[in-house]
């Protein structure tokens, strides 16, 4: 609705003018939240408004879900904290509870603890229908039967949207996602991707405060999934709506988060922007999980690291200690070839593979020191090299001699 503050009473306008200021200054505001004070129905009414446009801040706190016969929590005082037309991203392996997270927001599993906050109102018994979220899955879920156009005005033909009204959205939204074109097909004469964009248009046609995403992209090729990521990015900033994209893909992940949630066992190890997370990760397993990384012998006193002769700065929290594992990325090595190396820093490795991708090669090696070897329970250390492509020594091929070296750059000690 719009309040017509010339046609308001004055006491009115103002009260409504105040409620809406108050709730632009806190999202988290809720209608209950002002009940004591001196607010009119037009008021309340505006608040409600002002809520269902952009209050979609979503916060779970200690949630927690067992499955029937589990002898483990697959949510374990799970928590989290998304602002108003955030797309945050939650990153994990099979099994760590990332689904499970999503599935509980939507209200398709009841938790047995905790509470879910939706635009500062808890939503944790209120039913699936009721909570003002739309879901895509992997598998489409559309009706064989309808065509495209038919497909995406169900939701608002279920809400009681006239013919012509949802008509007009729904043409809105096919041209959203670049179908309006095929909008008279049936769903079963259209490639994986179209479909997908297709259930994504249905999702958002019914102006959802908050969109689902579970791995929607994961049943499409390669080619395929990086333009529909791309896209979802682009209609997500346009839209402004607040959206949980949940995958196992970190590059997937890295290209279209405001924040990523890499999950771990039913919690939330770490959150932050794509860019903190890779480069500054709070814990060894965000390390691991996200991009590539060498895990290498080293001395610490928490500040600063000693990796093959050369001195690293450390992320904080990092691991003090003689003999401590040091997380450097591949980007963050140097390479040369033994007759070049002047810096009396680095350490001899013999060249396995080339790997090359572009403007980029990546060069596996082997660590040649014996000493190395005892440190990682007696197995060979193999350490990766991403460089550019053009500053690859000339000439070089498997089997060759070089001299592996960490650049000065912050890593993780543990």
């Amino acid at each position: 609705m719009t309040l017509d503050r010339n046609t308001a009473t004055a006491p009115v306008a103002a009260s409504a003018a105040a409620v809406e200021d108050a709730f632009k200054n806190d999202p988290t505001a809720t209608l209950e939240g002002v009940q004591g004070k001196d607010v009119t129905k037009a008021a309340k009414a505006l608040l409600k408004d002002s809520a269902k446009r952009g209050g979609g801040s979503i916060q779970m706190q200690d949630v927690v879900k067992i499955y029937p016969g589990a002898t483990k929590r697959a949510l374990d005082d799970f928590n989290l904290d998304i602002k108003p037309g955030e797309m945050v991203v939650l990153l994990g392996g099979s099994g760590c509870g990332k689904s499970t997270a999503l599935r509980s927001l939507a209200g398709l599993e009841d938790i047995q603890g905790g509470r879910i906050m939706v635009g500062g109102q808890d939503v944790t018994g209120v039913p699936v229908n009721k909570r003002e979220m739309a879901m895509v899955f992997q598998a489409y879920s559309l009706f064989p039967h309808m065509t495209a156009l038919e497909n995406v005005e169900f939701g608002l033909e279920v809400r009681g949207v006239s013919k012509e009204e949802r008509r007009k959205v729904a043409m809105e939204q096919l041209e959203l996602v670049g179908l309006a074109d095929q909008a008279k097909k049936y769903t079963q004469q259209m490639s994986g991707g179209q479909q997908q964009r297709v259930a994504l248009a249905r999702a958002l046609a019914i102006k959802p405060r908050v969109l689902l995403l579970d791995e929607p992209l994961s049943a499409l090729d390669a080619k395929v999934r990086v333009q529909l990521r791309d896209q979802i990015r682009r209609i997500q900033l346009s839209t402004g709506t607040t959206t949980v994209f949940v995958t196992h893909d970190q590059e997937e992940a890295l290209a279209v988060a405001d924040r990523i949630g890499v999950m771990n066992k039913g919690k939330i190890e770490q959150i932050a922007a794509p860019q903190d997370l890779y480069q500054r990760p709070a814990t060894e397993y965000v390390a691991t999980f996200i991009g590539l990384t060498n895990r290498l012998p080293g001395a610490s006193n928490g500040e600063e690291a000693v990796v093959f002769g050369q001195r690293l700065p450390l992320i904080s929290g990092s691991a003090k200690g003689d003999s401590v594992a040091v997380l450097v990325r591949p980007e963050n090595l140097a390479l040369s070839l033994p007759d070049q190396n002047d810096s009396k820093v680095g350490e001899r490795a013999r060249v396995e593979v080339i790997h090359f991708l572009g403007s980029l090669v990546r060069v596996d090696t082997v660590i040649t020191s014996g000493e190395f070897q005892r440190w990682n329970k007696g197995e060979q250390l193999k350490v990766t090299v991403q460089l550019p492509a053009n500053e690859l020594p000339a000439g070089l091929s498997s089997g060759d001699d070089v001299i592996v070296t960490p650049r000065p750059v912050a890593a993780l000690a543990c």
